[in-house]
């Protein structure tokens, strides 16, 4: 696990989106892999019951001590649930099915929608990013993931129904800017499994740039099958072939990402 150090805390950014099967996982891993490339301490958060960003980060899920259920519920520190990514090379607080059961056990508990972001302050000066892996749909682990968070990455296909379900993800996090956490905010929207040859993807495309303007990132992640075989390898994509397409998006994705915080943090000093 990484040293602590006197570093300002870690940036949190949460990778959300309420439509399942739009690469929200991929990114997460291969984000938390490219920043760590580019020599970032990272630690990612398995909020999603499935455990499929610990597996995909090289972590047996059904073979770990303690996972962030016993973080959430306060039998356990994220630093005692926290397992490193060997193959990723950043830290995991790993996630399985037993998460399933924090929803009905934070019902009961007071400031529940606070409690991944008390457990995440106790290490935050440990790392430069912490990205939060968010199950697809807006349960009380979504809301407590969003609520200790600075921002919100959304993956995305440039397709037809994804553009509502983006209006419905925008509204949520007002909502919770709102309500619960007055530091949230829309860090950018992220093109995924994108292939330029369909015309209605490239219009879409036009028409989230021209609506968002620069919160669409540069980065524009292909279709690509060498990051679809990657996580049965328990690699990230970065990792199982850096040469392909999608490992170099992710890679200059995590680039940009890099930047455009260095950017935010000199305008705000």
């Amino acid at each position: 696990m990484t040293d602590s150090t006197s570093k300002p805390g870690a940036r949190v950014f949460c990778i959300a989106n309420q439509k399942g099967g739009v690469g929200k996982t991929t990114t997460a891993i291969n984000l938390a892999a490219s920043l760590a490339q580019h020599r970032k301490r990272v630690l990612l958060v398995d909020l999603d019951p499935q455990g499929n960003a610990t597996m995909g980060s090289g972590i047996d899920k059904n073979n770990v001590a303690v996972n962030l259920y016993q973080v959430l519920i306060g039998e356990s520190t994220v630093e005692q649930a926290t397992v490193r990514s060997e193959s990723g090379g950043y830290d995991v607080l790993p996630s399985n099915r037993e998460l399933s059961g924090a929803e009905i056990d934070l019902v009961q508990m007071e400031n529940r929608e606070s409690q991944l972001k008390q457990a995440l302050h106790q290490v935050s000066n440990r790392y430069d990013f912490i990205l939060i892996d968010c199950p697809p749909t807006l349960s009380l682990l979504t809301l407590n993931g969003m609520a200790g968070a600075h921002g919100v990455i959304i993956p995305m296909q440039c397709e037809y129904f994804a553009l509502e379900g983006l209006s419905d993800l925008v509204n949520t996090i007002k909502r919770i800017y709102r309500n619960l956490n007055p530091d949230l905010e829309l860090i950018g929207l992220l093109r995924v499994m994108f292939d330029s040859r369909v015309t209605l993807q490239q219009q879409v495309s036009d028409q989230l740039e021209s609506h968002f303007g620069d919160k669409v990132f540069k980065a524009i992640v292909p279709r690509n099958v060498r990051l679809a075989e990657a996580p049965s390898h328990g690699l990230p994509g970065v990792i199982y072939d850096r040469s392909s397409r999608g490992a170099k998006a992710y890679l200059a994705f995590g680039e940009e990402l890099i930047r455009r915080v260095g950017a935010n943090r000199r305008a705000a000093a």
